[in-house]
């Protein structure tokens, strides 16, 4: 894919404040902040949106990244998405959250395009913002809370010691996940990713 269509925002989702930064909702912070630093990109406050937000190429003249990260809590998560989608004029089609998902595996990642947000309420809020469910999700895979946790808990819970050792390796391959989308498509990233 060429630059020609524009840029890319790509929306990590968590929530804003030091106690939440290692959370497993946090997970999308991780992976935009990863981002930041391979596109040479510093985040700071943007005049138009309640959000952080770093900017940066994929490569030597390649598709541009706006990376943003939402400063309202998880829930209002569209306002600052809509805000930014419009003054860099990105459609839908080239939007990406990136964010925890309950029904996978810690650890695995999956890629689609629409679909339900499955009780993710910053997926939920961006929905709704956008008018639309059409926009591409990179899943980060967190598992399900152990015996009777309840799962609001443990998203706002920080990652296990056990997951910690792994966490750095999952938050690179996501980031790598998203620059696949941006670079080849969406189904051809399933394809090289999901088997993983």
């Amino acid at each position: 894919m060429t630059d020609e269509a524009g840029p890319w925002l790509v929306v990590g989702l968590g929530n804003p404040g030091r106690e939440y930064a290692g959370n497993r909702h946090n997970v999308g912070f991780m992976v935009a902040e990863l981002l930041a630093g391979r596109v040479g990109g510093k985040f700071g406050r943007h005049k138009r949106a309640m959000a952080e937000v770093a900017e940066g190429r994929l490569g030597f003249g390649g598709p541009k990244l706006v990376l943003l990260k939402p400063l309202t809590y998880m829930n209002l998560s569209g306002g600052p998405v809509v805000a930014l989608a419009q003054f860099h004029k990105i459609p839908p089609e080239r939007v990406i959250a990136v964010h925890d998902e309950l029904d996978i595996p810690y650890g695995q990642l999956r890629v689609k395009c629409g679909g339900g947000e499955g009780g993710h309420n910053g997926l939920r809020s961006m929905s709704k913002s956008l008018g639309t469910k059409d926009y591409v999700r990179v899943r980060f895979g967190i598992g399900r809370p152990p015996g009777r946790q309840d799962p609001a808990d443990y998203v706002l819970s920080d990652f296990s010691s056990a997951e910690r050792k792994e966490l750095e390796f999952v938050v690179d391959r996501a980031a790598d996940v998203v620059e696949s989308v941006v670079a080849k498509g969406v189904e051809p990233t399933q394809n090289l990713y999901h088997g993983a």
